[in-house]
Formats: C-alpha cells, structure tokens, sequence
C-alpha cells in the first residue's frame, strides 16, 4: 500500500539519488516552489544527488536558463536530463530522417534543430512541408491552448505517407500556473490513434532514464536501482516510469491528480487508493506537495 508520507526528509535517507520531476513538482511553468527547492537543497548537503529528469523538449542548457527565470536555485540540483535533449540526439541520428516536419512553437524549433557537429562534419535537419517529409519531429502543438484534433489533416497527409512521428515530450498536459496546456504527447497519441507510428524518448519510456543514469555516472556516481527515488506528479509518465525501470517513487499528488486525490495539503487516503487502484499504479509512497 503507498505510504503518505509528510516531508521528503521522513524517508531521504534511504536513498543515494533522486530522478526529479520539474513541472507540479519544483515549479508550476511560471516560478518555483520555494518548499521544493528547500527540500532538495536539504537533501543534497546531507549528500544526496539530485538529478532533474524532465519531459521538457528543451535542451539542458536552455532548460537551465529557464530554471534560472523560474527561481530554482542552482544548489537544488546536480545535473539534468530532458527529454528534448534525448530525442534530439535520435532525430540527427536520423530516426525520422533529415527532411522533417515540424510541429512545435518557433523558439523550439530554433533550438532543438539547431545544427549539431560531429568533428569537422555538420549535422543538419531542413524543415519541410508534409507532403515532401521523411518524418515528423513534435515538440508540442503549434498552438497548446488549441485541441490536437486541429492537427488531424496534416496527421492525415504524414499517416498515408507512413512517416513516423518523433515525440520530444510525451507528457499529455502540463498546468502553466492556473492554466492548463497540451503537450506534444497529445499530439503523438492522436497521431497513434489515427493508424501513424510515434516513437517516444521521455518519461515512461527507457531512453531518459539511460540518460539520466549517464548523467550521474558522469558526476562519478554508480546507484544501484534500489539507492534511486524518482519523484513526480505524472501517474502516467513519473510514476509508471519509475515502475518500469523498478525504482521507488514518490507522488505528488497535488499536481495533476490534484482533484482526484482530493489534495489540499494531503491526499485524502480513500481518493488517492480509489485513484491507484484505477490508474493500476502502486507508488511506494504519496505527498500532496514536495516539502
């Protein structure tokens, strides 16, 4: 049965490294909790590692400038892995090709397509209509307030044409402040829906928490699956990843499943069994808030 538990501090010790969610969990998309980041600074100078592992299409430097904007203090973390940053590396291994689809907002476009170079040798990706694509790259919708159902016709073109549809962010929503948002995950789901194949690289699936794990060997540091607790507010992305790649997890339930959990402070324990128990999910344990 998951576990309520009051702080994170109540059950840290156990564990060597956290893999920590950002958006409901350290920050709302417009500034960061200040509890949150309290509890991680706590952690890491008891000697912990903490490592952001986030489904956000940015690279890990521009996700770092926008920690920075946010008001997430560098002492809170050690290092980061996204989404964006896993995805990127397979679309210039050429996973969907180099003649590309893109659907995203122009400043992600800008980054995640920026030119890589091995050696001597760039790397590019042209952007193209659909009609004369090798694949889609996602980012998120052109537009996250509009239904991905607006997609449907330029999904259809690239569904008859058998291109595959690269995922750089699988989360479904996230919630900016008091405004919630579709993510490029939506848009992959339709996609699969309508008879296309997506090809995922966050959150549940195995390639971010490759990265992540390269991320802290890279800090010298070997953790065995037991001595990591992932931390997130994702039933379908934190936790169920976190199950996958059989690592404890922590759930924070006043982020998405905020309703039904009937968090306030805390989840009600009734709401939050009657919500595990639908979703088929079993988090070691469950906190309204990262504290």
């Amino acid at each position: 049965m998951t576990q309520i538990v009051s702080s994170l501090a109540e059950i840290s010790d156990r564990y060597d490294a956290l893999f920590v969610d950002l958006w409901g969990c350290v920050h709302n998309g417009v500034t960061a909790f200040p509890a949150a980041c309290d509890a991680l600074i706590r952690y890491r100078k008891g000697g912990g590692t903490v490592v952001l592992v986030t489904n956000s299409p940015r690279t890990r430097a521009a996700l770092e400038v926008q920690l920075k904007g946010f008001g997430v203090p560098d002492e809170a973390w050690d290092t980061i892995a996204t989404s964006g940053d896993a995805a990127r590396a397979a679309a210039f291994d050429g996973a969907v090709g180099h003649r590309v689809y893109f659907i995203g907002l122009p400043e992600e476009k800008d980054v995640f397509l920026h030119p890589l170079r091995i050696q001597d040798h760039p790397i590019h990706i042209e952007t193209v209509p659909a009609e004369e694509a090798e694949g889609i790259v996602c980012t998120s919708p052109f537009d996250p307030l509009a239904d991905p159902a607006e997609l449907r016709p330029q999904l259809l073109v690239a569904k008859t044409r058998g291109l595959k549809l690269l995922c750089a962010n699988p989360d479904i929503v996230v919630d900016r402040g008091d405004r919630r948002e579709w993510c490029a995950g939506a848009v992959a789901q339709l996609y699969t829906e309508m008879g296309g194949e997506s090809l995922y690289f966050g959150k549940p699936h195995p390639p971010i928490y490759d990265l992540a794990r390269r991320r802290l060997a890279s800090l010298g540091k070997t953790v065995d699956p037991a001595g990591i607790l992932a931390i997130g507010d994702g039933i379908a992305t934190d936790v169920l990843g976190a199950m996958g790649e059989d690592i404890d997890c922590l759930f924070i339930t006043g982020g998405l499943a905020a309703a039904e959990t009937k968090t306030v402070e805390q989840p009600e324990q009734a709401a939050l069994t009657a919500y595990l128990a639908s979703e088929k999910s079993a988090p070691a344990y469950a906190i309204g808030f990262l504290r």
